[in-house]
Protein backbone atom coordinates (compact mmCIF):
# COMPACT_ATOMS: atom_id res chain seq x y z
CA UNK A 1 0.00 0.00 0.00
CA UNK A 2 1.18 3.47 -1.12
CA UNK A 3 2.20 5.49 1.91
CA UNK A 4 0.32 9.01 1.51
CA UNK A 5 2.06 10.71 3.39
CA UNK A 6 4.68 10.51 1.87
CA UNK A 7 3.27 11.24 -1.59
CA UNK A 8 2.14 14.45 0.21
CA UNK A 9 5.04 15.63 1.28
CA UNK A 10 7.94 14.47 -1.28
CA UNK A 11 8.96 17.93 -3.12
CA UNK A 12 7.76 18.61 -6.18
CA UNK A 13 9.76 19.14 -9.62
CA UNK A 14 9.87 23.01 -10.33
CA UNK A 15 9.10 23.68 -14.14
CA UNK A 16 11.76 26.13 -15.50
CA UNK A 17 11.55 29.13 -17.59
CA UNK A 18 11.84 26.83 -20.75
CA UNK A 19 8.18 25.80 -20.66
CA UNK A 20 7.44 29.28 -20.65
CA UNK A 21 7.31 32.81 -18.85
CA UNK A 22 7.48 32.54 -15.22
CA UNK A 23 5.22 34.89 -13.12
CA UNK A 24 4.95 35.76 -9.91
CA UNK A 25 1.41 33.48 -9.80
CA UNK A 26 4.31 30.39 -10.77
CA UNK A 27 6.82 30.82 -8.25
CA UNK A 28 3.28 31.21 -5.75
CA UNK A 29 2.30 27.57 -7.14
CA UNK A 30 5.68 26.68 -7.01
CA UNK A 31 6.01 27.55 -3.68
CA UNK A 32 2.50 26.00 -2.17
CA UNK A 33 3.31 22.95 -3.85
CA UNK A 34 6.86 23.05 -2.42
CA UNK A 35 9.00 22.97 -5.65
CA UNK A 36 12.39 24.48 -4.63
CA UNK A 37 13.13 27.32 -7.38
CA UNK A 38 16.71 28.81 -8.03
CA UNK A 39 17.88 32.02 -8.74
CA UNK A 40 21.25 33.76 -9.29
CA UNK A 41 22.16 37.18 -9.80
CA UNK A 42 22.27 39.06 -13.10
CA UNK A 43 23.69 42.24 -14.64
CA UNK A 44 23.75 42.14 -18.56
CA UNK A 45 21.85 40.64 -21.12
CA UNK A 46 24.18 38.37 -22.60
CA UNK A 47 24.46 36.11 -19.57
CA UNK A 48 21.15 36.15 -18.51
CA UNK A 49 20.63 34.69 -22.18
CA UNK A 50 23.11 31.77 -21.36
CA UNK A 51 21.35 31.04 -18.06
CA UNK A 52 17.89 31.57 -19.80
CA UNK A 53 18.90 28.35 -21.78
CA UNK A 54 19.56 26.43 -18.73
CA UNK A 55 16.47 27.05 -17.93
CA UNK A 56 17.11 29.95 -14.66
CA UNK A 57 13.21 30.39 -13.45
CA UNK A 58 14.23 34.11 -11.81
CA UNK A 59 17.46 36.38 -11.80
CA UNK A 60 17.87 39.18 -9.60
CA UNK A 61 19.58 42.61 -10.69
CA UNK A 62 21.21 43.11 -6.97
CA UNK A 63 22.64 45.97 -6.13
CA UNK A 64 25.87 43.86 -5.72
CA UNK A 65 26.41 45.44 -9.39
CA UNK A 66 28.61 48.15 -7.37
CA UNK A 67 30.80 45.25 -6.07
CA UNK A 68 30.64 42.97 -9.08
CA UNK A 69 30.50 45.34 -11.97
CA UNK A 70 31.79 48.85 -11.15
CA UNK A 71 34.37 47.50 -8.33
CA UNK A 72 33.56 49.04 -5.26
CA UNK A 73 33.73 47.15 -2.08
CA UNK A 74 29.72 47.26 -0.60
CA UNK A 75 26.40 47.37 -1.93
CA UNK A 76 25.79 51.34 -1.16
CA UNK A 77 27.67 52.49 -4.18
CA UNK A 78 25.09 51.27 -6.70
CA UNK A 79 23.57 54.16 -8.72
CA UNK A 80 19.48 53.91 -9.17
CA UNK A 81 20.13 54.89 -13.12
CA UNK A 82 22.41 52.08 -13.23
CA UNK A 83 21.23 49.38 -11.77
CA UNK A 84 17.42 50.37 -13.47
CA UNK A 85 19.48 49.96 -17.20
CA UNK A 86 20.72 46.81 -15.62
CA UNK A 87 17.77 45.32 -15.31
CA UNK A 88 16.04 46.22 -18.70
CA UNK A 89 19.22 44.89 -20.26
CA UNK A 90 18.84 41.49 -18.38
CA UNK A 91 15.28 41.22 -19.08
CA UNK A 92 16.09 41.69 -22.59
CA UNK A 93 18.07 39.00 -22.63
CA UNK A 94 15.88 37.05 -20.56
CA UNK A 95 12.20 37.85 -21.34
CA UNK A 96 10.73 34.43 -20.22
CA UNK A 97 12.64 34.89 -16.54
CA UNK A 98 11.01 36.54 -13.25
CA UNK A 99 13.40 39.38 -13.14
CA UNK A 100 13.38 41.44 -9.88
CA UNK A 101 15.31 44.70 -9.74
CA UNK A 102 16.96 45.57 -6.51
CA UNK A 103 16.27 49.01 -5.15
CA UNK A 104 19.89 50.68 -4.02
CA UNK A 105 20.83 52.70 -1.02
CA UNK A 106 18.40 55.49 -0.39
CA UNK A 107 15.98 54.75 -3.10
CA UNK A 108 13.52 53.93 -1.41
CA UNK A 109 14.20 55.28 2.72
CA UNK A 110 13.99 59.21 2.15
CA UNK A 111 10.45 59.89 1.48
CA UNK A 112 6.92 57.70 0.22
CA UNK A 113 6.54 59.60 -3.09
CA UNK A 114 10.21 59.13 -3.80
CA UNK A 115 10.14 55.33 -3.04
CA UNK A 116 7.25 54.65 -5.18
CA UNK A 117 8.63 56.72 -8.27
CA UNK A 118 11.91 55.02 -8.15
CA UNK A 119 10.37 51.76 -7.66
CA UNK A 120 7.62 52.33 -10.72
CA UNK A 121 10.94 53.27 -12.54
CA UNK A 122 12.17 49.52 -12.01
CA UNK A 123 8.95 48.56 -13.57
CA UNK A 124 8.37 51.10 -16.49
CA UNK A 125 12.21 51.74 -17.60
CA UNK A 126 14.10 48.60 -16.18
CA UNK A 127 11.10 46.54 -17.06
CA UNK A 128 11.19 44.37 -14.11
CA UNK A 129 8.07 41.91 -12.53
CA UNK A 130 9.24 43.08 -9.10
CA UNK A 131 11.41 45.34 -6.64
CA UNK A 132 13.43 44.33 -3.91
CA UNK A 133 13.69 46.42 -0.53
CA UNK A 134 15.89 45.82 2.58
CA UNK A 135 13.70 46.54 5.56
CA UNK A 136 12.40 45.29 9.15
CA UNK A 137 9.46 46.77 10.95
CA UNK A 138 9.93 50.30 11.02
CA UNK A 139 9.34 50.49 6.95
CA UNK A 140 5.61 49.04 6.54
CA UNK A 141 4.07 52.06 6.00
CA UNK A 142 6.45 52.62 3.12
CA UNK A 143 6.26 48.63 1.69
CA UNK A 144 2.54 49.30 1.91
CA UNK A 145 2.35 52.56 -0.01
CA UNK A 146 4.55 51.23 -2.59
CA UNK A 147 2.17 47.62 -3.05
CA UNK A 148 -0.72 49.95 -2.88
CA UNK A 149 0.44 51.44 -6.54
CA UNK A 150 0.69 48.20 -7.66
CA UNK A 151 4.24 47.43 -7.58
CA UNK A 152 5.28 43.81 -6.41
CA UNK A 153 7.69 44.29 -3.96
CA UNK A 154 9.96 41.33 -1.70
CA UNK A 155 10.48 42.37 1.56
CA UNK A 156 14.70 41.53 1.98
CA UNK A 157 14.94 40.76 5.81
CA UNK A 158 17.84 39.28 7.84
CA UNK A 159 21.24 40.65 7.30
CA UNK A 160 20.97 43.72 5.19
CA UNK A 161 24.16 44.97 3.16
CA UNK A 162 23.39 48.48 2.74
CA UNK A 163 23.24 49.26 6.35
CA UNK A 164 27.28 47.54 6.08
CA UNK A 165 28.43 50.88 7.64
CA UNK A 166 26.21 51.12 10.46
CA UNK A 167 26.99 47.62 11.51
CA UNK A 168 30.77 48.07 10.98
CA UNK A 169 30.93 44.88 8.57
CA UNK A 170 28.44 41.63 6.81
CA UNK A 171 26.63 39.87 10.04
CA UNK A 172 24.14 37.14 10.94
CA UNK A 173 21.13 38.05 11.91
CA UNK A 174 18.74 36.36 14.14
CA UNK A 175 20.72 34.41 16.44
CA UNK A 176 19.00 35.18 20.04
CA UNK A 177 15.67 34.46 20.30
CA UNK A 178 14.65 38.29 20.44
CA UNK A 179 16.22 38.89 17.48
CA UNK A 180 14.97 35.59 15.76
CA UNK A 181 11.49 36.65 16.88
CA UNK A 182 11.31 40.37 15.47
CA UNK A 183 12.53 38.75 11.81
CA UNK A 184 9.58 36.37 12.22
CA UNK A 185 7.11 39.18 13.41
CA UNK A 186 8.55 41.68 10.77
CA UNK A 187 8.34 39.40 8.30
CA UNK A 188 4.50 38.45 9.06
CA UNK A 189 4.06 42.39 9.13
CA UNK A 190 5.17 42.31 5.62
CA UNK A 191 2.83 40.39 4.53
CA UNK A 192 0.82 41.84 5.64
CA UNK A 193 1.26 45.45 4.17
CA UNK A 194 1.22 43.49 0.94
CA UNK A 195 4.39 42.23 0.19
CA UNK A 196 4.63 39.62 -2.54
CA UNK A 197 7.71 37.83 -1.55
CA UNK A 198 10.11 37.49 1.54
CA UNK A 199 13.97 37.29 0.88
CA UNK A 200 16.21 36.27 4.32
CA UNK A 201 19.78 37.06 4.27
CA UNK A 202 22.65 35.07 6.38
CA UNK A 203 19.92 33.52 9.30
CA UNK A 204 19.63 30.24 10.74
CA UNK A 205 17.47 27.39 9.89
CA UNK A 206 15.10 28.27 12.92
CA UNK A 207 14.35 31.76 11.98
CA UNK A 208 13.56 31.02 7.78
CA UNK A 209 11.86 27.58 9.15
CA UNK A 210 10.18 30.04 11.24
CA UNK A 211 8.70 32.37 9.08
CA UNK A 212 7.92 30.11 6.15
CA UNK A 213 5.52 28.65 9.16
CA UNK A 214 4.13 32.06 9.99
CA UNK A 215 3.71 33.39 6.19
CA UNK A 216 1.95 32.51 3.32
CA UNK A 217 3.99 34.05 0.46
CA UNK A 218 7.50 32.56 -1.14
CA UNK A 219 10.62 32.79 1.06
CA UNK A 220 13.52 33.40 -0.51
CA UNK A 221 16.76 32.06 0.97
CA UNK A 222 20.55 34.09 1.09
CA UNK A 223 22.42 32.10 3.27
CA UNK A 224 19.32 31.32 5.30
CA UNK A 225 19.04 27.57 4.87
CA UNK A 226 17.49 24.79 2.93
CA UNK A 227 13.41 25.19 3.90
CA UNK A 228 13.14 28.17 1.79
CA UNK A 229 11.14 27.97 -1.28
CA UNK A 230 13.81 29.98 -3.57
CA UNK A 231 17.66 30.35 -3.38
CA UNK A 232 19.17 33.21 -4.52
CA UNK A 233 23.18 33.59 -4.37
CA UNK A 234 25.73 35.94 -6.44
CA UNK A 235 26.55 34.16 -9.80
CA UNK A 236 30.21 35.57 -9.54
CA UNK A 237 30.74 33.33 -6.32
CA UNK A 238 29.55 30.17 -7.96
CA UNK A 239 31.28 31.02 -10.87
CA UNK A 240 34.52 31.64 -8.92
CA UNK A 241 35.09 34.37 -10.32
CA UNK A 242 35.58 36.48 -6.68
CA UNK A 243 38.26 36.84 -4.28
CA UNK A 244 35.81 35.50 -1.26
CA UNK A 245 32.81 33.68 -1.36
CA UNK A 246 30.50 32.81 1.69
CA UNK A 247 30.26 29.28 2.53
CA UNK A 248 26.44 28.91 1.44
CA UNK A 249 27.73 30.02 -1.68
CA UNK A 250 30.99 27.93 -2.75
CA UNK A 251 32.17 27.54 -6.56
CA UNK A 252 30.61 24.85 -8.97
CA UNK A 253 33.00 26.21 -11.98
CA UNK A 254 36.70 28.45 -11.81
CA UNK A 255 35.78 30.40 -14.90
CA UNK A 256 38.16 32.46 -13.84
CA UNK A 257 40.83 30.45 -14.96
CA UNK A 258 39.43 30.28 -18.29
CA UNK A 259 39.07 33.95 -18.96
CA UNK A 260 42.50 33.95 -17.80
CA UNK A 261 43.37 31.49 -21.12
CA UNK A 262 41.22 32.98 -23.27
CA UNK A 263 43.31 36.37 -22.79
CA UNK A 264 46.80 34.37 -22.73
CA UNK A 265 45.34 32.16 -26.03
CA UNK A 266 44.71 35.89 -27.69
CA UNK A 267 47.96 37.01 -26.94
CA UNK A 268 50.04 34.55 -28.32
CA UNK A 269 47.88 34.72 -31.06
CA UNK A 270 48.35 38.24 -31.41
CA UNK A 271 52.29 38.01 -30.91
CA UNK A 272 52.31 35.63 -33.56
CA UNK A 273 49.85 37.07 -36.19
CA UNK A 274 48.09 34.49 -35.92
CA UNK A 275 44.19 35.72 -36.54
CA UNK A 276 42.96 33.43 -39.20
CA UNK A 277 42.23 34.26 -42.89
CA UNK A 278 41.22 38.18 -43.62
CA UNK A 279 37.49 38.75 -43.63
CA UNK A 280 37.68 41.92 -45.37
CA UNK A 281 38.91 43.01 -48.89
CA UNK A 282 37.99 45.66 -51.49
CA UNK A 283 36.34 45.40 -54.64
CA UNK A 284 37.60 43.92 -57.47
CA UNK A 285 40.10 46.41 -58.73
CA UNK A 286 39.74 48.95 -56.58
CA UNK A 287 43.12 47.51 -55.08
CA UNK A 288 45.08 48.59 -58.22
CA UNK A 289 43.35 52.06 -58.41
CA UNK A 290 44.15 52.62 -54.46
CA UNK A 291 47.95 51.63 -54.79
CA UNK A 292 48.33 53.38 -58.30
Amino acid sequence: MTDQSTIETKPATAPSCLDGPVTLRTLQKWSKANAKWAMLTCYDATTARWMAKAGLPAMLVGDTAAEMILGFDSTIHAPLDFLITLTAGVKRGAPNVFVMGDMPFLSYQVDESSAIKNAGRFLTEGNADAVKLEVDGTFVDRVAAICNAGIAVVAHLGSKPQQLKQTGGYTTAGRSATAATTIVNDAVSMEQAGASMLLLEAVPTEVSSAVVEATSIPVIGCGAGTDCHGQVVVLQDLAGLTKWQPSFAKPTAYIGDEIINVAKTWMENVNKNNLGDHPYSMIDGESDKFHS
